[in-house]
């Protein structure tokens, strides 16, 4: 089995950029210090700690001007000033003059070969190659330690950090890590730009003013929030929106009932045709057109004929339909649907008798064997005696013919008390035959006759007249005016039928010979006619006009018309006199 062996990447190959970068220059410096045949130690010994400070501060100077030729924002300028902070070496012990020269050279070729690098690299390069190449290992001096201690702290009259050369320094600001000091330099931020926004808004507000747009009638608004108070509302106002809305839930699903009704009926173009109904002030402007309103809605102009001559005619509103208009429930007609009873034939009738009978035979035989009743005692009479009793009616007969009489009694008089339990009573067949003769008039109206009589002088005939609607339970009045007496009746229809039978066939009017007046002469020469009794009219009202029929006698026709007009019925009495003289008429 071949092994393959796996090469490790060099060190130099996994660094980044920036690394191998600060790598290469630091191999660079070495490689200068040792061909001079000198160590790096022994170059550090003999720099001066004045000196190393100084070319710290020129590199960090050289950063921050390539920084700014970068035109890198504020928030990384913040961060880059890292040299500043670094720790400053320990000064080592004096070093003789005859070096300076040399050192001298190292130093401006170490600034160069910075600057090469600062001129070739981007910003981070520096900030991770310059703290590399930059730091200086500390000296081994006495009382060193090999520890880095702090620089001296060098204030100028203003109280700023200065280096050696009286330039100011850059110090690291201190970031704050608790929350709460973060929003504290949160707020103080926040304030400093409210300031500047509200500046620059009042100098808009400036320009604005000066500007040619601006209307100085709008009313700018106040940056200042106004105190709210309390807005008490009046007692029931509450309540009255609600009636209000309520008021307008019932008016909206009347609305819509409407125009559900409408669509159904088709009663639409009815309605526009409503809506064009003219107006008081119309009258002289469609006087002049001779235009009916009802054509407004086919034609297209105000003209019924063209340019051309042709029909102006809306093609697309005549069609082949028909509207009708919806059917109004007549005032007598009920509410809810009569029930009709069923009628059965007499082979029917008997059919469910014996179906009824059976079944609840059979019911009572169930019963009887669950024992729920007693088993019923034999049916005994005279004639099946011996086969129902057997031997008991050979030991003793007299006795066994006692007890069946007896039976025989006790059932008959079971039967007579059971009709007599059925019987109804004289109140109660009084209250059947009266509910049988009055009727029920809410729902079919009420039915009303008038009846025209020449003379009512016999008293026989009035008492039958009001005897038989008092009987009837009819309502009604009865006039009476020389030769127009007339007669209101006011019941149901089996009422009416029952009274006109009665003044049409029962009563002889002709029996009676009457005197007949003449209504246009004064003479006293009346001649003789029979008596006769006509119906006049007959029909339906919404409801009664008059109590229990009683007799009215009127000297004139002034005063029987007054009569009928206070219970609202005056055309009862025109109708009845207005056929009286138009016989008259004709007679002549």
């Amino acid at each position: 089995m071949a092994t393959t062996s796996i090469k490790r990447p060099k060190e130099e190959d996994s660094l980044d950029g920036p690394g191998r970068e600060a790598k290469k220059l630091k191999s660079r410096f070495q490689d200068d210090s040792n061909g001079d045949g000198k160590s790096d130690q022994d170059t550090t010994e003999q720099l001066s700690s004045s000196q190393i400070r100084e070319m710290m501060m020129n590199a960090q100077k050289m950063i921050e001007e390539r920084k700014r030729s970068l035109n890198q924002p504020p928030a990384l300028l913040k961060t880059t000033p890292v040299l500043s902070s670094l720790p400053t070496p320990v000064a080592p012990k004096a070093v003789p003059p005859s070096s300076m020269d040399e050192r001298a050279r190292k130093i401006a070729e170490l600034q160069a070969q910075i600057q090469s690098k600062l001129a070739t690299s981007t910003l981070a390069t520096l900030n991770l190659s310059l703290p590399k190449t930059a730091s200086v290992p500390a000296s081994t001096g006495e009382g060193s330690n090999n520890e880095p201690k702090p620089g001296p702290l060098i204030l100028n009259a203003d109280g700023r950090t200065v280096d050696a050369t009286g330039k100011e320094i850059a110090l690291a600001q201190y970031t704050p890590t608790l929350k709460a000091n973060i929003r504290a330099k949160k707020r103080e931020v926040l304030k400093t730009h409210m300031g500047k926004g509200s500046q620059q808004q009042s100098e808009e507000a400036g320009n604005l003013t000066e500007s040619r747009f601006f209307d100085p009638r709008v009313a700018a608004k106040s940056s200042v929030r106004t105190r709210r108070t309390f807005h008490f509302h009046e007692q029931g106002k509450f309540q009255q929106v609600a009636s209000r809305m309520r008021m307008k839930a019932q008016l909206d699903k009347l609305q819509s009932e409407i125009s559900q009704i409408a669509r159904k009926t088709g009663i639409n173009s009815v309605t526009a045709l409503a809506l064009v109904a003219p107006r008081v002030g119309d009258r002289q402007e469609e006087e002049d057109i001779d235009l009916e309103w009802w054509d407004s809605v086919i034609l297209q102009t105000r003209s019924y004929e063209g340019e051309d001559g042709q029909p102006n005619l809306r093609q697309e509103t005549i069609t082949n339909l028909i509207e009708h208009p919806i059917q109004m429930r007549a005032p007598t007609d009920p509410l809810a649907l009569p029930y009709l009873p069923v009628f059965l034939t007499e082979k029917e009738r008997k059919k469910l008798r014996r179906t009824t009978r059976r079944e609840n035979w059979k019911e009572k035989q169930e019963n009887i064997r669950l024992g729920l009743e007693p088993p019923p005692q034999a049916k005994v009479r005279i004639s099946n005696l011996m086969r129902v009793l057997g031997n008991e009616a050979i030991q003793d007969p007299t006795k066994i013919e006692a007890h069946v009489r007896e039976q025989m009694a006790k059932r008959l008089q079971n039967h007579q008390e059971a009709n007599a339990s059925r019987k109804l009573t004289a109140d109660q067949r009084r209250e059947k035959k009266e509910k049988k003769l009055q009727e029920d008039t809410t729902t079919s109206g009420v039915h009303v006759a008038i009846y025209r009589i020449k003379d009512l002088s016999n008293l026989s005939k009035k008492f039958k007249i009001e005897t038989n609607a008092k009987q009837l339970y009819m309502t009604g009045c009865a006039v009476i005016f020389k030769d127009v007496n007339v007669v209101i009746v006011e019941g149901g229809p089996k009422q009416q039928k029952k009274y006109k039978r009665l003044m049409l066939n029962r009563i002889r009017w002709e029996e009676d010979a009457v005197k007949v007046s003449k209504h246009d002469t004064g003479s006293s020469s009346q001649p003789e006619t029979r008596n006769s009794c006509q119906l006049v009219w007959e029909g339906t009202t919404k409801q009664r006009n008059f109590g229990d029929l009683i007799f009215k006698l009127c000297p004139s026709e002034v005063v029987a018309r007054e009569h009928f007009r206070k219970h609202g019925v005056e055309h009862y009495w025109d109708l009845s006199y207005s056929t009286a003289v138009l016989e008259e008429t004709e007679e002549k």
